[in-house]
């Protein structure tokens, strides 16, 4: 296994002329790292170390296919920061995964976990695959494998993958299995996002999108919509947009257009959301229930009142920015909204709530599967709804509470938590000589 460390001290090209259209999630994280902490009492010193992952493994996983043929597959752990916690963050089967991808990613749940003030730090790690061209036994030893290779990196105490893009709880039971058979002992804290079976927990599946729907809640009532009859247009059906859209919907919002990968289903009357399979329950199948077809790019300009990019990174930039009619952005996915495109709508007084509040509740229902783990007992799904949403509301208020205190953008608000509580930490514990 090799692994490096980047570790170079310029300033690199994401503090130069870009128009954010190709920005990578790295360069989206240190934009944002540098512009908050600019304004923030944070030792510069501490802020450089945050520029920087701790580690970044890279890996070489073999896989025998089902006709016997060996392809060999790059595998990435980035591991950012640990000063409040393990590492954590989720594990993507994807063929864009690249090694600056898993950097920005890691870093961005460094300052989720922050926010949500769970004693966890950022990593993300990746396969660069395509799981569509695997079979389901191939999909297992390639699991098996990465987890093999993974094993001196990973652990309860060092190291907590999750389900990602393009993998799920079954990926997870094999990750935790594998490495269970190695350490010759039984440790589901290995993973989160496990079948509650074999100690995952209740409610963990539908956690991101939950989340989603309940900062969406709170941001319609801080900007007096309301949520009945509040048009909605979500990009994406996934565990995120669906069960995001499923919840709005039953608190009486107007979900007017969902999409997957194919397109999207526009109804101005609103959709039925519960008659629509997710991604999960029937793939690509959402424009299959459309009587008016749209594209993906459509969607996002639709004059809406909420809008919820909830499928990939970097889909509202500088080139459609201006075309947004949406009265309120609120991030399902992660980096769906480049540097250069929050400028425009900063300048267009269109709020936006960040990915690192609004799908915070995954890293939060992980955080309660670790600590179900740890204790050998589980929580009922209403507790989890319960303590979910008791802990979004609170890392609500306080972001909300730092906006409108500093009069800075949810964003900068979200940030600033985070960073006040990660350099606080940093402050306190010192740097080894």
């Amino acid at each position: 296994m090799a692994s490096n460390t980047v570790n170079s001290r310029r300033r690199p090209a994401d503090d130069e002329s870009n128009d954010g259209t190709d920005e990578s999630a790295l360069e989206t994280a240190r934009r944002q790292l540098n512009r908050v902490a600019d304004g923030l009492d944070i030792d510069p010193n501490i802020v450089e170390r945050l520029r920087h992952p701790s580690h970044v493994h890279r890996v070489a996983v073999p896989l025998k296919r089902d006709d016997g043929s060996i392809e060999v597959f790059t595998g990435y752990r980035a591991q950012h920061d640990s000063v409040r916690g393990p590492y954590k963050g989720g594990i993507r089967y994807h063929p864009g995964v690249t090694e600056e991808e898993c950097i920005g990613l890691s870093m961005w749940m460094t300052w989720k976990c922050a926010v949500m003030d769970i004693p966890f730090g950022g990593a993300k790690g990746g396969l660069v695959v395509d799981p569509k061209r695997l079979s389901e036994t191939e999909h297992e030893r390639l699991t098996r494998r990465f987890a093999q290779e993974l094993r001196d990196t990973v652990g309860p105490k060092r190291d907590i993958p999750a389900p990602d893009m393009g993998t799920d709880s079954r990926t997870m039971a094999w990750f935790m299995d594998a490495y269970s058979m190695q350490e010759g002992e039984t440790e589901p804290g290995v993973v989160t996002g496990k079948p509650p079976v074999i100690g995952g927990s209740y409610g963990r599946e539908e956690a991101p999108g939950r989340s989603v729907a309940l900062v969406t809640r709170e941001a319609c009532a801080h900007y007096d919509l309301g949520l009945d009859g509040t048009t909605i247009a979500i990009q994406g059906f996934g565990s995120v947009g669906a069960n995001a859209a499923r919840l709005l919907d039953e608190w009486g919002a107007t979900i007017v257009s969902i999409s997957d990968v194919n397109g999207a289903v526009y109804d101005p009357d609103g959709i039925d959301t519960v008659d629509v399979p997710s991604h999960d329950e029937k793939p690509e199948a959402v424009t299959q229930y459309a009587d008016d077809r749209i594209s993906n790019e459509e969607l996002l300009t639709l004059d809406v009142d909420v809008l919820i990019p909830a499928a990939v990174g970097n889909v509202l930039t500088e080139a459609n920015a201006d075309d947004v009619q949406a009265e309120l952005v609120v991030e399902g996915a992660n980096g769906p909204t480049t540097s250069s495109a929050d400028s425009v709508f900063s300048e267009r007084g269109i709020p936006v709530i960040p990915d690192i509040l609004a799908n915070a509740g995954g890293v939060t229902v992980s955080y309660f599967e670790w600590l179900q783990d740890i204790n050998r007992r589980q929580w009922s799904l209403e507790r989890v709804h319960d303590e979910l949403e008791s802990e979004m509301l609170d890392a609500w208020c306080n972001v909300r509470r730092e906006v409108e205190e500093r009069n800075v953008s949810w964003r900068d608000g979200a940030y600033s938590v985070a960073l006040s509580r990660i350099g606080e930490a940093h402050r306190i514990r010192g740097l080894w000589p």
